[in-house]
């Protein structure tokens, strides 16, 4: 099926010895347009639902998928049918979450600086809590979470700039500034940590003592100025797909998310300024590692 012109364009870019590369299938979060949204390759929207703020998004095992919206998190299948639901408190926001191995889901909420561990029945079964700056308030407080191999806890203190990291008893063990504020942490097999910096217009991989070992900055890949930068992907050959947040002033202005190689040569980009507006999470379909054991590294 050949896609309109108008509604999608998926630009793809040479690179290694002019081999051309396709766009790969993607589930995204749209947090502008109010939507979760699976794109095939070719970009044709595959399956969709209605989501008040999107923010993470998974493919679990079985086909159902995960994600984080303001008032909660909600595990749906491809017939639209809600089997798993979170509901925060009032006057809470949501922006993370994450399957674990156990079946539970990780939520993070900010307003109650706290994250959550929520089991299939939609109860509470561990509680976190987190320690903000009194001045940072409800919207400013965390960005991406997850829970390591280890039992660990990464953060995103978004209105703090920095990563915190916490034990499975909540303890800080480190804390590692950051440029901007961030919203993706994303913990690799080297012990590393890649951090996407949201209104920083970077990104940085530092190793376990803090230091940069990589960083992608704003204006590094000619046409993709670096904006809001929110969601990744790693991929298991080493590249690394990102959202480019378009909001604060910058919507329809440029492609919405791309893959670039490690030494940051663009593979792909992606957009569709008809059907999208504010894509801020993304996650390849055709990485078939298993979410709820970190195989998958965003």
């Amino acid at each position: 099926m050949k896609l309109p012109s108008i509604l999608i364009a998926v630009v793809f870019s040479v690179w290694s010895a002019g081999s051309l590369l396709a766009a790969r299938p993607i589930l995204c979060c749209d947090y502008g347009g109010g939507h979760v949204t699976i794109l095939s390759a070719t970009g044709e929207i595959e399956w969709q639902v209605e989501a008040k703020n999107p923010q993470d998004c998974w493919q679990m095992p079985n086909g159902n998928i995960l994600f984080a919206y303001v008032g909660g998190a909600k595990e749906v299948t491809r017939d639209q049918k809600i089997v798993w639901e979170y509901k925060a408190p009032e006057k809470v926001e949501c922006h993370a979450c994450q399957p674990l191995p156990n079946g539970h889901v990780l939520v993070v909420e900010c307003g109650t600086s706290r994250i959550v561990e929520v089991d299939r029945a939609g109860k509470i079964a561990k509680e976190i809590k987190l320690v903000t700056a009194a001045s940072v308030k409800l919207h400013n407080q965390f960005r991406g979470t997850r829970k390591t191999a280890d039992g660990h806890y990464l953060v995103c203190f978004k209105g703090e700039s920095k990563i915190v990291e916490l034990d499975g008893d909540g303890k800080v063990l480190r804390e590692v500034p950051v440029a901007g504020d961030p919203h993706e942490v994303v913990p690799l097999p080297n012990k590393n940590l890649l951090i996407t910096c949201g209104d920083g217009h970077k990104v940085v991989e530092v190793d376990p003592t803090g230091k940069t070992v990589w960083e992608l900055n704003e204006n590094d890949l000619p046409g993709n100025t670096l904006r809001l930068m929110a969601g990744c992907h790693r991929l298991p050959n080493g590249n690394t797909i990102f959202a480019n947040y378009l909001g604060h002033g910058h919507l329809g202005e440029q492609p919405q998310f791309f893959e670039i190689t490690t030494d940051k040569k663009v593979v792909w980009t992606f957009e569709d300024k008809g059907r999208f507006k504010t894509i801020n999470q993304i996650m390849a379909l055709d990485d078939k590692g298993d979410v709820t054991k970190g195989e998958v590294l965003r």
